[in-house]
């Protein structure tokens, strides 16, 4: 059954449509835009507008936040793969590390054990010594002095003090020793030279240029002979004697006869054709040497270089 109407209801009024709710307002914004000035139109930003500009900002925010995150990854993933690196290359820096000790240990074994063996063992033994520089001095007496029992092994000698048992030798003015592997001892040998000659009751006495009396011979030809009162390596006027006599050139000394030495500061030479040069003291020796090679040249019998500076011809 049907029931009837409310009188007092009205006729109903057709719905809008939702678009027609939502012009509304574009059509009145529009309305206000289209009543506001001129030049304040532009900046004028209505609900629309303003969503969109939103939603752009979101998306900008958005996309830097990701990318800052990507590079945060990035970075702690590069980091992590150097510190790998590090680490690898760390590990093989200790294990070669290793190795070197362990084969610095091993060489320094080796060579431990060598000098061991060498030393307390024949292997390397003097079986030979070879003397040079022999004049006057014999092998003999050189061998003598070594006194190294042959099979010594040659790390055990002390050339040190083999060099001075050989210097010991009257005759010798210096020696060195040297080892040559497998089993030789080098003696190098420096004969004493005779620059003066002294007369004594039992011989002739030569001196070399440090004043020792070395050897009771028969002087070489050309070895002047020394006239002083106390000859000796000590002495200060047969020092100064033998200081002049060193002094000259060759072909002035091999023409020295005597020398004579009474004091330091009154030393005298005889040549061989009996003329007499005038020395003095030893002051400006070298000079003196070179005035008196000149002064020879010129006749005289006496000549005086103890002023360099004025040098004289009698």
């Amino acid at each position: 059954m049907t029931e009837p109407e409310d009188p007092t209801d009205g006729p109903s009024e057709p719905e809008a449509p939702d678009d027609a709710t939502e012009s509304a307002p574009e059509s009145a914004t529009e309305s206000k835009e289209a009543t506001l000035p001129a030049a304040a139109a532009p900046d004028y930003e209505g609900p629309r507008r303003r969503a969109r500009r939103e939603r752009e900002e979101r998306r900008t925010a958005q996309a830097r936040a990701t990318a800052i995150e990507t590079a945060r990854r990035d970075a702690k993933r590069r980091a992590s793969g150097k510190e790998q690196d590090d680490t690898k290359r760390l590990g093989r820096g200790a294990v070669r590390g290793l190795k070197v000790l362990m084969w610095s240990a091993l060489m320094s074994v080796i060579v431990v054990g060598l000098g061991l063996l060498l030393y307390f063992t024949p292997v390397m033994a003097a079986r030979n010594f070879v003397v040079t520089g022999l004049g006057s001095v014999t092998q003999d007496e050189v061998t003598n002095a070594v006194a190294v029992p042959p099979g010594t092994p040659l790390l055990q000698v002390d050339t040190d003090a083999v060099a001075e048992r050989v210097a010991a030798i009257r005759r010798v003015a210096s020696a060195r020793v040297q080892r040559e592997y497998p089993s030789t001892l080098r003696i190098t040998v420096v004969e004493r030279v005779p620059v003066v000659v002294r007369d004594y009751p039992d011989g002739p006495h030569l001196f070399d240029r440090d004043g020792v009396d070395f050897a009771i011979a028969p002087p070489p030809q050309g070895v002047p002979y020394l006239d002083t009162e106390h000859p000796g390596p000590d002495d200060p006027p047969t020092k100064a004697a033998l200081q002049v006599m060193t002094s000259l050139r060759p072909e002035v000394a091999a023409q020295v006869a005597r020398v004579a030495a009474p004091s330091v500061a009154a030393v005298t030479l005889q040549l061989t054709d009996g003329r007499l040069v005038v020395w003095g003291t030893t002051d400006r020796t070298e000079e003196k040497a070179v005035k008196l090679g000149a002064l020879l040249t010129q006749p005289g019998q006496t000549y005086d270089v103890s002023s360099p500076d004025l040098p004289t011809v009698k």
